[in-house]
């Protein structure tokens, strides 16, 4: 889910910054945009990072039967 937030925040900051020619009074849209922008490559390393270190986790788990029946006998 990480990286799907990363790119839209990518593709939303971008599209701000470079396309949007709406002029709002107070805000400007092309600074938001690059907000976003660098919001967004934040969280696509971040979820990068984790998926990576998730990768390395190994668990390994141990089985030991113990057999209770007594052997037979010796002739």
């Amino acid at each position: 889910m990480g990286i799907g937030v990363g790119i839209f925040l990518l593709v939303v900051g971008a599209i701000l910054a470079f396309a949007v020619e709406f002029k709002v009074s107070g805000i400007d849209l092309q600074t938001v945009g690059y907000i976003c922008m660098v919001i967004g490559v934040i969280a696509l390393v971040l979820s990068l990072v984790l998926q990576l270190r998730r990768r390395k986790t190994v668990h390994t788990s141990v089985v030991e039967r113990h057999d209770d029946r007594t052997p037979p006998p010796v002739v």
